[in-house]
């Protein structure tokens, strides 16, 4: 790793999290103190170096949550950085930064009984004009607060890993996991939750581009045939009518109205009345 990174991803406090290097013919994701993995140029070839004491379920989490999305951009398909649930046969997608409460909606989503596909590497396949979300690993991250809150004991959690205090909670009967890819019937950008009331708004399929753009998995973010394409998948996708800004209070109590809206709203309900449910409080 001699030459400089082409790119790298920092943590909201401005610290290091990954940076990434073009190593022969292929990629190195370079995590600090956790490991390397190289990546093969078509993506369909991925090894793991850990650092010295790094458990194998740290590895296995980074190459579930981080890697694995990135390799599959270098397959040409399309990833993205969002959860999604089933909803009466079809898929619904939460996508936001971090911190949007996107694994927190999941969640609640599952245990009302509403199977979920993956809470994060939400990738989407289309056939004949109708895109799919395909499932993902049968587990959904959360803090503490929103495991407490959202989850009983009973609920399998995976081994911890080395980086994240976040837990792993695992799929089983009270938090089912669809394991088929759905048509999608609408994905939700999450906005900063600074309201008082559930709002629901489609938004412009320019605007969808531009926030499809900030929640993509992308390895090489300078080869200018993937930007290409990945660019023109983007926009085939926002000519469909499937996107919304979603916002609501950030409060435990009113996920369950929350998700009463966005079932309404899935299944064909457009008023969406900005009804006041309460006040908001931080952290979900």
């Amino acid at each position: 790793m001699t030459a400089p990174p082409f790119h790298q991803w920092l943590l909201h406090d401005g610290s290091l999290w990954a940076s990434f290097f073009r190593s022969g013919n292929g990629y190195l994701i370079h995590f600090p103190n956790l490991a390397d993995f190289w990546v093969s140029s078509d993506g369909m070839d991925i090894q793991a170096s850990p650092a010295e004491g790094v458990g194998a379920q740290t590895i296995e989490h980074l190459h579930l949550n981080q890697v694995l999305p990135l390799a599959l951009s270098r397959q040409f398909k399309l990833v993205l950085h969002g959860g999604a649930v089933d909803i009466n046969g079809c898929a619904a997608a939460f996508l936001g930064v971090s911190g949007r409460g996107k694994s927190t909606l999941t969640a609640a989503f599952a245990r009302g009984g509403y199977r979920f596909l993956t809470d994060d590497g939400l990738q989407l396949e289309v056939n004949e004009g109708q895109y799919f979300a395909k499932p993902s690993h049968p587990s959904i991250r959360l803090w503490d607060d929103s495991r407490h809150q959202l989850m009983p004991p009973s609920v399998e959690k995976a081994p911890a890993v080395d980086y994240t205090p976040k837990a792993r909670l695992l799929a089983g009967a009270e938090v089912p996991h669809c394991n088929q890819s759905l048509p999608l019937q609408a994905i939700y950008f999450l906005g900063e939750g600074n309201t008082n009331a559930v709002s629901i708004e489609a938004i412009s399929a320019r605007d969808a581009v531009v926030e499809l753009v900030r929640h993509s998995f992308l390895l090489d973010i300078e080869e200018r045939e993937m930007l290409r394409h990945h660019f023109s998948q983007l926009i085939d996708l926002a000519k469909k009518p499937l996107f919304f800004q979603l916002d609501y209070p950030r409060q435990y109590n009113l996920l369950p109205e929350v998700i009463e809206e966005i079932v309404a709203h899935v299944g064909g309900d457009r008023r969406f009345p900005h009804r006041s449910v309460g006040t908001r409080e931080p952290n979900l």
